[in-house]
């Protein structure tokens, strides 16, 4: 049985594309144990995933550049993924479907809904941008990106200047929302690039 740790043969990208092909695999054995084709949880796979993750979150200063967008994007992957798989195991665990829980969790599901319809491209939460500098520069070049990809003109922002606006911004809907985090999305609008902000 291979757990993926790290040896003195194996380097900094070998270990994320094993992290990513984990994180694969880990999404289809759960999906596998929701449809009943699995009788437990697949919790060797989790284990080798959140050590690889903890292990470079916590010498994330040693990742160059690419490394550091390519590691955030892949833990963001897997908290997203986990969000799901706890909320689908609450539903299990009670027997039934998940109901309607309100006006405001209604509003919010039916948001996200929107987005992913008007082509989000990246999503990006944030509750302190001074100490998810990874996570932000990683949502600046996919905004970047999506400029690109569409041909839009005009003068590309600065990273600094950037930076200085999601914290400003997450500041400001943090004190006004009274919320912990912000959830920034990329998306195409109508054919022109979007950058919004929401409360979480």
């Amino acid at each position: 049985m291979v757990f993926g740790f790290r040896t003195a043969m194996t380097t900094t990208d070998e270990d994320l594309s094993q992290l990513e092909k984990d994180i694969r695999v880990l999404k289809i054995e759960y999906e596998q144990y929701f449809a009943g084709g699995r009788k437990r949880l697949p919790a060797d796979t989790q284990w080798r995933v959140e050590t690889m993750i903890k292990r470079y979150g916590d010498r994330s200063t040693e990742l160059n550049f690419g490394q550091r967008f390519r590691y955030s994007n892949l833990s963001q992957t897997y908290a997203k993924y986990q969000e799901i798989w706890r909320k689908r195991l609450q539903q299990k665990e009670a027997g039934k479907k998940q109901r309607h829980f309100g006006a405001a969790a209604k509003a919010i599901e039916e948001a996200r809904s929107r987005a992913e319809a008007e082509g989000a491209e990246f999503i990006a939460v944030v509750k302190d941008p001074a100490q998810e500098v990874a996570r932000v520069e990683e949502l600046f070049q996919r905004l970047l990106k999506a400029r690109k990809n569409l041909g839009e003109a005009g003068p590309e922002p600065a990273l600094a200047e950037f930076k200085r606006f999601v914290q400003k911004k997450t500041d400001e809907l943090k004190q006004k929302k009274g919320c912990e985090k912000v959830e920034y999305i990329v998306s195409v609008v109508a054919g022109r690039v979007k950058l919004r902000a929401r409360v979480v």
